[in-house]
């Protein structure tokens, strides 16, 4: 029936809700292991005097490396480095970063006994590691992340007071071509600064482009399915924006781009990794499936030139961590749309802004979630009343509308049109009560993306029970009241005429409670706070324009 129109349109989007759920990402823990002692020596340089191979255009771009099967460091071969927020594990094969977990984040949401998050990882089945390495365009052959690298120093903490901490790798060719992979921690940082230097200790000059990527292999399929979040590669150019690169996609679409000023990534629900180039400098852009399969997403620099006895730097920045919005756009452009909000970025991202200050001011995420939902449910104050004046008026109609259908009986087009004439007497739109819910559907819809895509919410406490809003109810309490509230309002909604609609809809708090017990509390809180506001709001419309009907 027209009157009944805004309940489905609730549980329809409600139901869209429920497709574009999922579980927060449960990756595959690992236990903490002992940190080996310090060691700190130096490294010296070795010069040689082979001869160059033969030569070939610089302006050539070389093929990449090939990617080995199985391209792990032994434990007994890597350098681990310890600051504030990671632990890292860098590999003397290639010095590329194969391990890297975040210190401030459980490996399992709402499980904070369990280890750190591990982002990158290079043990079996999941593989993810952040590589780099050089190509030759002239001169002796460079080092890639194939090569292996030196130093005695296999373990760097970030002291007290320090805010930095530099690590260093180094490898030397035959012909005398010293590489070293040098990587720059900061304090409070998720951003590392990556610097490749090259000095040619040989008598020809030496050419050639460095390069950066990231490998990994397709997630598993793990948690429940109820949601997707988007896991795959993403690109940024200043001509396209943000654009995504699905794993399904890499073998037709592959990227193949000069760019300059944008950036590759890796995303995955809550947290990415990004090599961010020189906003100045051209880089090529380029995306590969490999066996395994595996997924190769990466960028090379332009070809530098660089004569007998001297020394040139490649720099680049690689971001490994956690999504949080207020750092992103510091970052670099475009990389706070990694946040995924879809279409509806345009209003979840003023959204999340007025989040995030009302977190500060309060200190608690699900305050902050209780005092944005009363501000929405404020700013949307008089379209509701309408829809609720509108409700309120077919409820003091309801039983003439049940006349008129024992009257008419299963004629379908004179029961419609004794309905209509009714409204018409009697002044009453059959649509006011949705229309003014459709208007309010987009912001509702950004908020769900706000409360699912947001980091800053992942284990954040909540009150007594609710110990991470990112997970679900542990005692389903917060479902059932949730149930409850849909049931009372239901029953300030206009009564269904047909009996079986009248069923459905008794079903609904039900199944929905059965639903919303497997949401993160933090989207649960936010229907319950909504609901109850409805409620009261409804009441009190209802109270004055239909009292009788209560």
């Amino acid at each position: 029936m027209i009157q009944n129109l805004r309940v489905p349109l609730l549980f329809s989007f409600l139901f869209l809700g429920l497709l574009t759920y999922q579980a927060w990402l449960e990756d595959y823990p690992r236990p903490a292991v002992n940190p080996p002692p310090e060691v700190t020596t130096t490294v010296r340089p070795r010069i040689t005097e082979s001869p160059a191979p033969a030569l070939k255009s610089d302006t050539e771009a070389p093929p990449l490396p090939q990617e080995s099967v199985a391209s792990v460091a032994p434990p007994s071969a890597v350098v681990r480095v310890v600051t504030d927020l990671v632990d890292a594990e860098i590999s003397l094969r290639g010095g590329v970063l194969q391990s890297l977990r975040l210190l401030g984040y459980p490996e399992k949401s709402g499980q904070m006994e369990s280890p750190s998050f591990r982002l990158l990882a290079g043990d079996a089945p999941r593989y993810y590691q952040a590589q780099l390495g050089l190509v030759t365009t002239l001169g002796a052959k460079a080092p890639s992340h194939e090569t292996l690298f030196e130093t005695t120093h296999r373990e760097y903490r970030l002291p007290e007071g320090q805010e930095n901490l530099t690590v260093d790798l180094t490898s030397y060719t035959p012909e005398g071509l010293e590489v070293v992979n040098q990587y720059r921690f900061s304090r409070g940082s998720y951003l590392i600064e990556v610097r490749q230097i090259v000095r040619n200790h040989t008598r020809e000059p030496w050419s050639g482009r460095a390069y950066q990527q990231m490998v990994r292999t397709a997630p598993q399929e793990e948690g429940y399915q109820f949601v997707y979040t988007y896991t795959g590669a993403s690109f940024y150019t200043p001509a396209k924006k943000y654009e995504k690169l699905p794993f399904d996609k890499y073998a037709k679409q592959p990227l193949d781009q000069e760019v300059t000023g944008g950036w590759i990534a890796l995303d995955q629900h809550y947290f990415l990794s990004a090599w961010i180039p020189p906003a100045t400098t051209a880089y090529h852009f380029y995306s590969h499936q490999l066996e395994g399969p595996r997924y190769r997403i990466g960028m090379y620099s332009p070809s530098l030139r660089l004569p007998p006895g001297e020394e040139t730097v490649f720099e680049t920045r690689l971001l490994a961590g956690p999504k949080l919005q207020d750092e992103l756009g510091k970052v670099a452009p475009g990389l706070e749309f990694t946040v995924d909000y879809g279409n509806l970025t345009i209003l979840s991202q003023p959204l999340f802004w007025l989040l995030s200050k009302l977190q500060s001011l309060i200190g608690n995420w699900g305050w902050a979630i209780v005092f944005l939902t009363v501000l929405i449910k404020a700013g949307f104050y008089k379209l509701s009343e309408q829809s609720y004046k509108s409700m309120a008026n077919m409820r003091k109609i309801t039983p003439r509308l049940q006349a008129i259908k024992d009257r008419y009986g299963d004629d379908r087009e004179r029961l419609n049109q004794a309905m209509m004439e009714l409204y018409k007497k009697e002044k009453i739109n059959p649509l006011g009560g949705c229309l003014p819910i459709v208007v309010q559907i987009p912001v509702f819809i950004s908020l769900y993306w706000v409360l699912l895509e947001s980091v800053e919410l992942r284990d954040a406490p909540f009150i007594l029970w609710i110990q991470s809003l990112s997970v679900k109810d542990p005692y389903f309490i917060l479902p059932l009241v949730m149930g409850a509230s849909m049931w009372i309002q239901q029953r300030l909604n206009p009564a269904p005429i047909d009996p079986i609609q009248a069923k459905v809809m008794m079903a609904m708090p039900v199944m929905f409670t059965v639903f919303f017990a497997f949401f993160p509390a933090g989207l649960v809180l936010y229907w319950v706070v909504n609901n109850f506001l409805s409620i009261t709001q409804q009441w009190v419309i209802t109270r004055k324009i239909s009292p009788e009907t209560l």
